[in-house]
């Protein structure tokens, strides 16, 4: 064969098949706010992804509704209906990998995982946490914080791990707590962050950008430090339209 029957070959003229996009699962446990803030970002074109399935441990959680109105696979999967949470984790595992995800994205999931859960999926796992972390870990996080008359709170994007809201943190977005500030008037606050920051988190991460190691974060290859990457309050009042005093 001669280099000019080789450079004719239809080989060389074929196109690519289109590349299809990242997957992600996301797990919630009720409403789905920050479900919908994602869906509004893939729609957007700014998630870098697909979401291709939404599973609630709770069968009337309303981001199943989200989720089916915005086309995708809503899937309710009782816990109550299993003897154990090892038994209940080893039925998610099996509904997640039918959808074969890149990341999985826990979105208010309220629920303690099992070490096999989280061994299985270590390093593709992202959660949001109503605090800036490590402070204010588990329940409770805004009635804390204005118990301890902290002057800062916010919210916290970190890989999941078995520790408890103990992960590498990824994303922080702070906010000022005001003397006039509430339990609900902090959660509304705290959940507009979110609703900023997740979807970010969930793109570089399916980027390739943000990645997990056994020694923590790193972001385009470097090293986090414990915190992760912080937005100010003011940068993330300006974000949201807020007024920054």
């Amino acid at each position: 064969m001669s280099s000019t029957d080789y450079n004719s070959d239809t080989i060389t003229d074929m196109t690519p098949e289109p590349t299809a996009p990242p997957r992600v699962v996301v797990l919630i446990s009720g409403s789905g706010s920050n479900l919908q803030a994602l869906i509004d970002a893939q729609s957007h074109d700014r998630l870098g992804g697909e979401i291709v399935a939404v599973i609630a441990n709770e069968p009337d959680a309303y981001g199943l509704k989200r989720a089916r109105d915005a086309g995708i696979d809503a899937v309710a999967l009782p816990h109550r209906e299993y003897e154990s949470r090892e038994a209940y984790d080893g039925a998610l595992i099996k509904v997640i990998e039918r959808h074969e995800p890149d990341v999985i994205v826990l979105a208010g999931f309220m629920r303690i995982l099992t070490p096999r859960f989280v061994q299985r999926f270590l390093g593709r796992m992202l959660n949001i946490h109503p605090s800036l972390l490590p402070a204010y870990q588990g329940l409770n996080t805004h009635a804390r914080a204005l118990a301890d008359q902290a002057t800062r709170h916010g919210c916290s994007v970190h890989f999941v791990t078995e520790e408890l809201d103990g992960g590498p943190v990824v994303l922080q977005a702070e906010l000022k707590v005001s003397a006039d500030d509430s339990v609900e008037t902090l959660k509304q606050k705290v959940q507009d962050r979110e609703h900023l920051i997740f979807p970010i988190a969930v793109q570089w991460f399916l980027q390739g950008r943000l990645q997990y190691t056994g020694e923590g974060a790193t972001m385009d290859g470097h090293r986090l430090p414990p915190h992760g990457m912080r937005l100010s309050h003011d940068d993330a009042a300006e974000e949201l339209d807020e007024s920054a005093n």
